[in-house]
């Protein structure tokens, strides 16, 4: 009984189990990979650019996605001809598909998020739905156990 407990316990308060549904996130991740996802780093440290995390839904926080963090609070982010662009400087260091989308500059106020999917001629995301709040944000992707072939440490 007390195994059982802890292990409740480390799936609702220290670490998840998601899968990756959709194409949003390719080439990073695929359909069907099966990620381990850290609950707690964000009450302890502060979510990084870059990092690839697992959000509510903002226009339904029963639904999962999983996006990459590309502004922080404070950035200037935008698209020039479907260049990520942050701060001035281009920020698309993360092995995406780039579309041709353009996006006017948006600075991103205190406690909230710029997300992108690395698919970005398919991915819904802050071009969509706008900013996410940091309470929308459930965890860091950690690694990819799922395929085992695929197998990463993020």
């Amino acid at each position: 009984m007390l195994g059982a407990t802890l292990m409740v316990f480390v799936h609702l308060f220290v670490i998840q189990v998601s899968v990756v549904k959709g194409t949003s996130m390719e080439p990073s991740l695929h359909d069907g990979d099966r990620l381990v996802v850290d609950r707690v780093s964000y009450s302890l440290a502060e979510v990084g650019r870059g990092d690839v995390v697992i959000l509510r839904y903002p226009r339904n926080p029963d639904v999962d996605f999983v996006k990459r963090v590309v502004a922080l609070p404070g950035d200037r982010v935008a698209m020039v001809d479907g260049i990520l662009v942050v701060n001035g400087g281009t920020a698309d260091d993360y092995g995406c598909i780039p579309d041709h989308q353009a996006m006017a500059e948006v600075v991103v106020p205190p406690g909230q998020f710029f997300v992108l999917g690395d698919n970005r001629p398919v991915s819904c995301d802050s071009r969509d739905f706008g900013l996410v709040e940091q309470s929308l944000l459930k965890g860091r992707v950690r690694a990819r156990f799922w395929p085992l072939a695929n197998l990463a440490v993020f």
